[in-house]
């Protein structure tokens, strides 16, 4: 694998097309269909456990995992929830029309939008869009209360994505109460069937709380509280962030050359006694899935930006102000030190009397990213040139194909529903 490196640096917080060739067959490899794991294995914590560290690799079971985590560790799950996201109406035809729900545009709040009560507007994926060519969808909806009437319109189309507004007849009903009693939880499209009744138990982690993603964190879908009870002997503790996965997470990258990539924003929300807990952990912090990683890694940058702001500027931030760009780590050469980016975020918290960062990440790892905050992963197998296959290959160092292979050679099982891999420099 060659990478030819032409790094410039512009000035921090100027945008620029990042210019260092990075192509994407370099990070292809044969997938069979029958290695990808279309159902997870009986019991979560029984699935196969890759380890790696400084080159070395060996396997063992999940439910291990505590034995190769150093003593005293601060493991960081990611607790977002999957939604019940993609909605089916029927035209007067009888077309089947999907509305697959990304992210909330109005109000662009993820409590807020769940919690709407009459009306709400969604960032959204269609299928089957050729059927739709112009008028609102209409279905009825049985709740025990009685029939409630759901409508979609569609008011702006960009791209792949629509904005549609949903309205409903029942102010009592919440969106999310919606989503639970009509919606289908969107499992991957790569498991080739449709969702069963036990993917409403087998597609979320045993610790997810915050209702928001289409996708979940799949790494810890290997935890189970018998795995929690053996962290406590090697005084291992555990943390949680919020990340809400989008259906980006699924999209190999297209282009040739990495540079042309469009990476996908995602929403975060992490709380001040986390980035307190951070701080004290630095040099042993193991983020489970490659969502708390880029969690995690965020922080720094949303540090450095604090740093570069007065007093006043600082005062008047919104969340708006704190979108981590996918470029942004490559553009220029930072000073802080982990340590700093953290209490910049702690000082900015507390100047503005907040709980709790909330922030977006388009962040983009590959091949030459400098990690600050974390010191391993817990991760599943990814697809071929993809993202996260990128963001894995950048903390091995390079060394993703001879992980993979072994993964291959020794019937691992790959993506969603699959085994997962302890990484370890």
């Amino acid at each position: 694998m060659q990478l030819t490196q032409q790094v410039q640096f512009s000035s921090f917080m100027k945008a620029k097309k990042n210019e260092e060739t990075i192509l994407i067959e370099d990070f292809n490899y044969e997938l069979p269909d029958a290695r990808i794991a279309k159902f997870p294995v009986a019991v979560r914590d029984k699935s196969k456990l890759l380890l790696y560290k400084q080159g070395h690799i060996s396997q063992d079971v999940f439910s291990n995992i505590a034995s190769y985590l150093p003593t005293r560790a601060l493991l960081v799950c990611n607790n977002t929830r999957v939604i019940e996201a993609r909605l089916v109406f029927r035209k007067n035809s009888g077309a089947r029309i999907e509305v697959f729900c990304l992210e909330p545009i109005q109000p662009a709040d993820y409590t807020q939008a769940l919690g709407a009560n009459t009306t709400c507007e969604w960032k959204c994926m269609i299928g089957n869009l050729k059927k739709w060519h112009e008028g609102t969808l209409c279905k009825t909806i049985q709740f025990a209360t009685g029939e409630v009437q759901l409508c979609a319109e569609r008011l702006a189309t960009n791209g792949n994505a629509h904005r549609i507004k949903f309205s409903w007849n029942n102010s009592d009903i919440q969106f999310a109460q919606i989503l639970e009693q009509a919606g289908e939880l969107p499992i991957p499209p790569y498991l080739h069937r449709h969702t069963e009744t036990s993917d409403q138990t087998n597609y979320q982690t045993v610790y997810s709380k915050i209702k928001g993603s289409v996708a979940a964190p799949t790494a810890g879908l290997h935890f189970t509280s018998e795995v929690f009870k053996s962290f406590k002997k090697k005084q291992i503790e555990v943390d949680e962030v919020t990340l809400h996965v989008g259906a980006g997470t699924f999209q190999p990258v297209k282009t040739k050359n990495l540079a042309e990539h469009q990476m996908h924003t995602e929403y975060i929300e992490v709380k001040r006694e986390t980035i307190e807990n951070l701080q004290k952990n630095l040099g042993k912090i193991i983020a489970v899935g490659t969502t708390s990683v880029r969690t995690l890694e965020s922080l720094y940058f949303v540090g450095n930006i604090l740093a570069s702001k007065t007093d006043a500027e600082k005062t008047t931030l919104n969340l708006d102000k704190f979108h981590i760009d996918q470029w942004l780590p490559y553009e220029s050469e930072f000073d802080s030190s982990a340590y700093e980016a953290l209490q910049h975020i702690l000082d900015y918290l507390d100047r503005v009397h907040l709980n709790t960062l909330r922030a977006e990440t388009q962040i983009l790892i590959k091949p030459g990213y400098k990690f600050r905050i974390i010191n391993g992963m817990i991760t599943n197998f990814h697809q071929p040139k993809s993202t996260l296959l990128l963001l894995v290959s950048a903390f091995v160092e390079g060394n993703w194909e001879q992980i993979y292979e072994y993964a291959l050679a020794n019937d691992f099982r790959f993506l969603s529903y699959g085994d997962s891999s302890l990484l370890m420099r």
